[in-house]
């Protein structure tokens, strides 16, 4: 079966390297192409296109490398490359300034990195694909993550971005539903048009008919002259109406008419205007709930979601967190707004917080210890008392040696006192293990009945399918033959 992971090509001769490599880039959805081949690297690409990038390995000579890295930029002289080297190591051979080289990855390599390494190939590729550097700096950038959710929310944006389907975008606030609107307009035919936000529950209900479709100069009092509204603004582009769950049902009613007519009037005008906008709304209402209370029109709602979106809370994505964690500490630093690093114990505290403001409660926390102690390492002691809990305080101490050696999910128990090593660890493969060892912990304890074991992890049913899936485990549960 095709895939559709973008394909990362691996230059290295060192067997044992290049089947980590593969390894690492499998497990964060990324399609590994290895040649260990460096004198003879394009006849294995032969059959391969749309490469994302490539990581240049070990080779015999430095005369060697020189002559590979020439010949890659040959064949695309935008296509992104990163040395391969190991930590502390300097390297000898001189580099052409000409070659794409956006840096270089330790090894032995962690998900970490190399996420945030192809995060930064795909910028660089989209802003060099055509020659104009018109992506915004943060787009996608709220989306970085390699959960199932996120993985699920890149998909759905790239099905529907380039349609004209109106789009509804549901979850809680914080969880970033503008960024998800901005790649939709983005990615879609309408990108060189404006993209317009309007938020709805901001604008006061008897100024929201002028905001939206414009008025005519002495249309009400203090109306001294014509104005457009978002509507005509937006022509040819998008219009973002954030929490549409707030909006009156007055509006709702005259939102409607456009929506089925394509025409509006400005406010004190009987003249139509053409309305050629594409509408992604958004809220974090249950809106299915408000018209049973009569609060949203239900017509409306089936003209909104045509396609919804739903953005999982924080709190659901966990393994997501380190990766934002360094994405948002990139932010400040690229804003010269100074820098902050985290120590694996103070990640691991933020992974067990339940997070109600969601990715914008997380930004605000990375800026604000960015404040406290700038370009210091910040501890579980210097986190806010929120996250000071005795479970964190037990386990920021405490990680076992043997979790950097072990390949196979360990099984865990709840008293445990493992230690961190000096050397550190990945996280998110630590926090996977942990995972994995109790929900098979749980399926034992509950002879294989999934609903008796999600009841003894204290969650649903579904979400304990669907990390039996993400995590290949084998499941059975009498009631359903799943």
């Amino acid at each position: 079966m095709a895939t559709s992971e973008p394909k990362v090509l691996i230059i290295e001769a060192d067997a044992e390297r290049g089947r980590e490599l593969e390894s690492v880039l499998r497990f964060i959805n990324y399609e590994p192409v290895l040649t260990q081949d460096c004198a003879h690297w394009k006849a294995g690409i032969e059959d391969v296109d749309d490469i994302l990038a490539v990581l240049v390995g070990t080779c015999t000579t430095d005369k060697a490398l020189q002559k590979q890295l020439k010949e890659v930029h040959d064949l695309d002289e935008h296509l992104p490359i990163f040395l391969l080297s190991e930590k502390n190591k300097e390297l000898t051979v001189a580099i052409e300034p000409a070659s794409c080289i956006l840096g270089r990855v330790e090894l032995p390599a962690h998900y970490t990195q190399l996420t945030s390494a192809l995060h930064q190939a795909e910028v660089y590729r989209e802003t060099q694909s055509d020659g104009r550097h018109q992506r915004p700096v943060d787009l996608f950038r709220s989306l970085v993550g390699t959960s199932r959710a996120v993985q699920l929310v890149r998909k759905m944006i790239q099905q529907v971005a380039n349609s004209e389907a109106n789009v509804l975008i549901l979850g809680e606030s914080g969880t970033g539903k503008e960024v998800v609107a901005r790649n939709l307009h983005y990615y879609s035919n309408r990108r060189d048009k404006a993209f317009v936000p309007v938020n709805c529950g901001a604008i006061p209900s008897d100024l929201l008919e002028s905001e939206l479709f414009g008025h005519e100069k002495g249309a009400f009092t203090g109306a001294i002259s014509a104005r457009q509204g978002r509507f005509e603004l937006a022509e040819q582009g998008t219009l973002f109406l954030d929490e549409i769950g707030d909006m009156s049902l007055n509006m709702q009613v005259k939102l409607l008419r456009v929506l089925q007519e394509r025409t509006f009037e400005r406010v004190g005008s009987n003249k139509s205007i053409q309305a050629d906008v594409r509408i992604i709304a958004a809220t974090h209402r249950n809106l299915e709930e408000a018209i049973t209370l009569g609060k949203f029109r239900e017509d409306l709602f089936y003209r909104l979601n045509v396609f919804p979106i739903e953005m999982p809370p924080l709190c659901e994505r966990v393994e997501d967190i380190p990766l934002l964690v360094n994405e948002l500490i990139r932010r400040i630093e690229h804003e010269k707004r100074g820098s902050v690093r985290l120590t694996q114990a103070a990640i691991l505290a933020l992974c067990q917080y339940n997070w109600p403001g969601n990715v914008r409660e997380l930004a605000n926390l990375i800026e604000r210890v960015a404040i406290l102690y700038p370009f210091g390492v910040v501890d579980v002691g210097d986190l806010p008392d929120k996250f000071q809990t005795d479970t964190v305080v037990a386990q920021s101490t405490h990680f076992g040696d043997e979790l950097l050696n072990s390949a196979q999910p360990m099984q865990y128990q709840l008293d445990a006192e493992p230690r961190l090593p000096r050397d550190g660890l990945d996280l998110k493969e630590h926090l996977s293990n942990l995972e994995v060892g109790f929900i098979k912990q749980a399926l034992d304890d509950a002879n294989g009945v999934v609903a008796q074991a999600a009841k003894r992890l204290g969650m649903r049913r579904t979400t304990l399918v669907e990390k039996l899936r993400k995590y290949g485990l084998h499941r059975s549960d009498p009631a359903t033959g799943v």
